[in-house]
C-alpha cells in the first residue's frame, strides 16, 4: 500500500466517524394517542401530548353523535411545527388524503401559531375523522381518485365541550336573526360556503349548523341515521336536501322540510338554557317528555312509559326509547334542581327496558310517581306560604298593581265630551252615516 493511498483511506475513515451522526437519518420524535389512531410528529412532548388528548376528545364527541364504536382502520398522521421564517408561505392548517398503494393515507399538517385556535384545529381533526369513516369501506381506491369532503354544516354543527357553538350562544344568535328577519331558509343555508362569509355571517352559519345537527340527532334513531348519512357521503349527489331526504325520510319531504326547519329555529331561538325552570313547569315538561310517540303500521300512537309491556312489541320502540333518553338529558340541564335525581332514575329505567331487564321497572315507576306527587304538593305549599308571607308582612303597598288600579279607575269614569258647535255638528254627521 502506498503512502498516499493509506492517507486517503485514513482520511475517509476519520470523516465517516466524525460526520456519521449527520449522515444517518435521525428518526422524528413522535407521540401516539391512547386509541393509537393519531400519530403526532414534531415540536416538543407537551405540545404533542396536548394534541393527542385534544384529538381523542374530539373523536369521542363524534362517535357519540354518530352512534359508532371506535373501529378505525386508517391511522391519522398529524405533523406539527412552529412557524419558520424561511417558509412563510406554509399553510397554517392543511389536510391530505391520498392512496399509498397499501391503503389510504390521512395526514394533517398544523403550524403552531397564534392565528390557529382550538376551533380551527378541532374542525380539521373532525374533517380527518369523518373522511376516515366515509372511506373506511373503500381502502383500495385507485390513485388520483377525487375524494368528497364532509359538508360545512356537519363540521360546524357537531356539538361538544371544545366547540365554539355553545347552546346559549346559538340561542342568542338565532333570536337576533329572527328578530331582524335575517334567518336562513333551509335550502339557502345548505347552499352556503362558510369560507365565503364574513365574520358575522360565519357566526350565524355556525348557529344554523348547530340547529340542523341538533334536529337530525333528536329524531328517532338519529345517531344511527347520521352514521349512515356520513358513510354514504362518497356516493352522494350534488343536492344536499335530497341527501337529507334520503336518510331522514318524511321530515325533509318537499311539503315538510321548510316547516320543520322553521320550527327548529323557533325552538332554539326561544329557549333560554341558562334559566332554570320552576317546579311546576318542570313537572309539566316531564309529563310531556315521558309520552312516547311510536309508529305502528303507518300510524302514530302515544304511550306512557308505564305501558312498556305493550309498546315494546313494536319495532320502532327501541329508537323511541333512545330519543326519550336524549330528551330527558336535555331537560335535566334546565330542570328544577329537586327533579335532578328523578330524571336520572327515569334514564336508568329506560336503559333497563332497552336491555329487557324489566322485573323491577313497574315498582320503580310507581315509586317515582309517588315521589313526584309528594314533591308537587310540597312545592305548592311552599308557593302558598311565600305568597302569604309577602302579602302579610309588607309595611305598605308594594306598588306592583298601581298601573292596573289607575287604568281601572280611568275606565270607570265617564268620558268627557266637548259641547262646542263644531263637535256637536261632527257627532250629528257621524250618527247619520252610522244608520
Amino acid at each position: 500500500m502506498t503512502r498516499p493511498t493509506a492517507f486517503f483511506r485514513l482520511f475517509a475513515i476519520g470523516w465517516t466517524l466524525m460526520s456519521g451522526p449527520a449522515l444517518l437519518a435521525v428518526p422524528a420524535e413522535q407521540s401516539t394517542s391512547t386509541s393509537r389512531q393519531f400519530i403526532v410528529y414534531g415540536t416538543d412532548v407537551p405540545v404533542r401530548g396536548a394534541i393527542c388528548e385534544f384529538a381523542e376528545k374530539t373523536k369521542r364527541e363524534l362517535l357519540a353523535l354518530l352512534g359508532l364504536r371506535d373501529g378505525w382502520t386508517t391511522p391519522i398522521v398529524i405533523n406539527t411545527r412552529y412557524p419558520q421564517a424561511n417558509l412563510p408561505e406554509l399553510p397554517r392548517l392543511s389536510i391530505d388524503l391520498g392512496q399509498t398503494g397499501f391503503g389510504l393515507k390521512l395526514q394533517l399538517d398544523i403550524v403552531i401559531d397564534a392565528s390557529v385556535g382550538r376551533p380551527e384545529i378541532r374542525r380539521e381533526v373532525l374533517r380527518a375523522l369523518l373522511l376516515e369513516v366515509m372511506y373506511r369501506a373503500e381502502p383500495q381506491l385507485p390513485a388520483g381518485t377525487t375524494y368528497t369532503s364532509p359538508p360545512d354544516w356537519l363540521l360546524e354543527g357537531i356539538p361538544g365541550e371544545q366547540s365554539d357553538s355553545a347552546r346559549d350562544r346559538v340561542s342568542t344568535l338565532l333570536t337576533l336573526s329572527t328578530a331582524k328577519d335575517t334567518g336562513l331558509t333551509l335550502e339557502k343555508f345548505l347552499e352556503q360556503r362558510i369560507e365565503l362569509l364574513d365574520a358575522a355571517g360565519q357566526n350565524l352559519y355556525r348557529a344554523h349548523a348547530f340547529a340542523l345537527v341538533d334536529l337530525l340527532s333528536r329524531v328517532p334513531g338519529g345517531s344511527q341515521r347520521l352514521g349512515r348519512f356520513v358513510s354514504g357521503l362518497p356516493a352522494s349527489s350534488n343536492d344536499p336536501l335530497a341527501e337529507l331526504r334520503r336518510y331522514f325520510g318524511e321530515m325533509f319531504a318537499p311539503e315538510n322540510a321548510e316547516k320543520t326547519w322553521q320550527k327548529q329555529i323557533a325552538r332554539l331561538s326561544g329557549a333560554q338554557p341558562y334559566q332554570l325552570l320552576a317546579g311546576a313547569e318542570t313537572q309539566q315538561r316531564l309529563d310531556a317528555t315521558l309520552r312516547l310517540r311510536i309508529s305502528d303500521q303507518g300510524k302514530d300512537k302515544i304511550y306512557d312509559l308505564e305501558e312498556f309491556p305493550t309498546f315494546m312489541k313494536h319495532k320502532s320502540a327501541k329508537m323511541a326509547l333512545g330519543a326519550l333518553s336524549d330528551n330527558l338529558r336535555v331537560l335535566a340541564t334546565r330542570a328544577h334542581p329537586v327533579y335532578a335525581s328523578i330524571i336520572a332514575n327515569y334514564i336508568e329505567i329506560i336503559a333497563q327496558v332497552q336491555r329487557g331487564r324489566t322485573l323491577s321497572v313497574p315498582r320503580r315507576l310507581n315509586q317515582l310517581a309517588d315521589l313526584r306527587r309528594a314533591i308537587a304538593a310540597q312545592m305548592r305549599e311552599i308557593d302558598d306560604y311565600m305568597n302569604w308571607f309577602e302579602a302579610t308582612n309588607l309595611n305598605g303597598p308594594s306598588g306592583r298593581f298601581s298601573d292596573y288600579m289607575e287604568a281601572a279607575e280611568r275606565a270607570e269614569q265617564p268620558v268627557k265630551t266637548k259641547r262646542d258647535a263644531i263637535t256637536v255638528y261632527l257627532n250629528a254627521i257621524e250618527t247619520q252615516f252610522d244608520r
